[in-house]
């Protein structure tokens, strides 16, 4: 069971994708408003990822726009958000004595911060997530700005397309692909997030047999 909640000031519309065609949860997207949960169940075996979208207009057709995160111009999200978008990623067991593996992940940037807890599961189990608002710390060759206001934070990658950026070319192994300024900067906010492509030893969390509890904007900020 997963229990997304929107702790943030304003309303989200958060996005679903399904990594391995199970199921659609919340019909690929949904809204939020400020204070709200929704639960939704899946099924064994599911994977796929969650994000929130700001800034959204939708007609009554469920076509529109986001500020960030969008999917495809639609309500019900078609692929994944646009970066920068916070993403918290899973993997559920296909049985019950099976692991569960979840991340959250700034690999494509930062939009609102997000948070993961495990609910009655055992293992490790641990609280995975980006409480700090990066969006105030962002450097300015970063930041995405709407209406003055800083509203996302471009990971390095986006932002420069450099293979030591991004892990690509000469840089595709985690041998030649080191932590850099802007990784860095992510990780001492965000201890517990993935901040680039090879940071798996400190960001991969497991647990077995539990409902999970998503946080958007967990420290209350945003």
């Amino acid at each position: 069971m997963f229990t997304l909640q929107n702790q943030c000031s304003y309303t989200l519309w958060p996005g679903t994708l399904s990594g391995n065609g199970a199921a659609t949860l919340g019909d690929g997207g949904f809204t939020l408003a400020p204070g709200a949960s929704i639960q939704f169940q899946a099924p064994p075996g599911w994977s796929g990822r969650f994000w929130a979208r700001t800034g959204c207009v939708f007609d009554e057709s469920g076509s529109g726009k986001c500020v960030t995160g969008d999917c495809g111009g639609t309500l019900n999200c078609i692929g994944g958000g646009a970066p920068p978008v916070s993403l918290v990623e899973f993997t559920i067991g296909t049985s019950p004595n099976d692991k569960d593996f979840y991340d959250v992940s700034l690999v494509d940037g930062y939009n609102v911060g997000l948070g993961v807890k495990a609910l009655g599961g055992y293992g490790d189990c641990q609280y995975a997530g980006c409480v700090t608002d990066l969006n105030g710390n962002c450097p300015a060759e970063l930041r995405v700005v709407d209406s003055g206001s800083t509203v996302a934070c471009k990971s390095a990658c986006a932002a420069f397309n450099a293979p030591e950026f991004c892990c690509t070319a000469d840089h595709a192994t985690p041998q030649t692909c080191s932590p850099t300024q802007y990784s860095v900067m992510f990780k001492n906010a965000c201890p517990t997030a993935y901040s680039y492509a090879y940071d798996d030893a400190s960001s991969t969390c497991t647990c077995t047999g539990s409902d999970y509890l998503i946080t958007f904007c967990p420290s209350g900020s945003g």
